[in-house]
C-alpha cells in the first residue's frame, strides 16, 4: 500500500521519525493562516501571489518556495492508496487543513485515495499540551491508534465550505456561518479556530483586531522586547499557533502605525 503522511510542521518530523509507520512523508510549510488568500487553492495565480508575498515576511527565495511547499502539493497529486494529515487545533494549522483539504478535493477522486485525520486538542498526561511538535515517536503512535479517523464526503463538504468562507475574509459571513452551523462530523476543532478568526477579522474602535490589541496592550505593560512579547502572547493565545515571524508581522504593523518602538 502505497501510504503518504502529511506533517503540519518541521516540529513534528522529529518525533515521527522516531516512530515506526510506514509510508512517504512531507511536511507542509505552508502558512494559510497569513497572506493572500482566494476561494480556488488549485488556481496558478493562488500559488502565484502566495509564493510573491511569502518571500518578504519569511525571507524565502523562490527556489526554497519551490522546494518547500510546491514539491509537496505535487505530492498530494501522486496515486497514494492512503494520506494521513497530521494537523492540531490551532487556527494555523486549521486553516492550513481546510486549504489541503480543498485542494485535495479538487484534485482527487475522493473514493481514492481514502485520506485520515489526526489532530488532537489535548493528550494524556499534558496539562498544557501545545502542539504534537512536543511529542516523540511512542507518543505520536499513540495519536495514530487511538485518534486517527477517517474523512468522510461530509467532512470534505464542509471543508470546502469553511474554506470558501475563510478565504473571503468576511467577518459578517464568518459570524453568520459560526452561528448557523452545528454539525461539524470529524472537524471537530474547527469552530474555535474559525471564532479566533472572527476576531481576528474585528477591529475596535482604535482600528486594531483582537492580535493586534494583545500586543499592545502585552508591551504597554513593559514587556517590550520580540522574545519576550513572543512569550507572553502564547500564554494567552495559543489558538492562533503562531510562530516568532508571524507574530513578527503584527508587530511591525503596530510599530509602523507608531505605537511601539521595538
Amino acid at each position: 500500500m502505497n501510504i503518504l503522511h502529511v506533517l503540519n510542521g518541521d516540529a513534528t518530523l522529529a518525533g515521527f521519525e522516531q516512530t515506526g509507520l510506514d509510508g512517504d512523508v512531507v511536511v507542509w510549510r505552508g502558512v494559510l493562516s497569513e497572506g493572500p488568500l482566494e476561494e480556488n487553492i488549485a488556481s496558478a495565480h493562488f500559488w502565484k501571489a502566495r509564493a510573491e508575498w511569502v518571500m518578504i515576511p519569511f525571507n524565502e527565495t523562490a527556489e526554497g518556495y519551490q522546494k518547500n511547499m510546491l514539491n509537496v502539493l505535487t505530492k498530494l497529486g501522486e496515486p497514494y492508496d492512503e494520506i494521513n494529515l497530521w494537523f492540531e487545533f490551532d487556527l494555523h494549522c486549521q486553516a492550513n487543513l481546510l486549504g489541503i483539504m480543498t485542494y485535495l478535493s479538487k484534485q482527487t477522486n475522493l473514493s481514492e485515495p481514502a485520506v485520515y485525520l489526526i489532530c488532537p486538542g489535548e493528550y494524556p498526561g499534558k496539562a498544557d499540551f501545545r502542539g504534537m511538535g512536543e511529542l516523540n515517536g511512542e507518543e505520536l503512535e499513540y495519536l495514530y491508534d487511538n485518534i486517527r479517523s477517517r474523512l468522510s464526503q461530509m467532512d470534505f463538504i464542509i471543508a470546502v465550505e469553511a474554506w470558501n468562507i475563510y478565504a473571503s475574509r468576511n467577518a459578517d459571513l464568518l459570524s453568520d456561518y459560526l452561528n448557523k452551523t452545528t454539525f461539524w462530523a470529524s472537524l471537530h476543532l474547527l469552530k474555535p479556530a474559525l471564532q479566533a478568526q472572527l476576531k481576528r477579522l474585528q477591529v475596535n474602535d482604535k482600528g486594531l483586531n483582537h492580535i493586534e490589541q494583545t500586543l499592545l496592550n502585552i508591551y504597554n505593560s513593559g514587556i517590550t522586547t520580540k522574545t519576550e512579547i513572543h512569550s507572553a502572547f502564547w500564554q494567552t493565545e495559543k489558538i492562533y499557533g503562531m510562530g516568532d515571524l508571524e507574530i513578527d508581522i503584527y508587530l511591525s504593523n503596530l510599530s509602523a502605525k507608531g505605537l511601539i518602538s521595538l
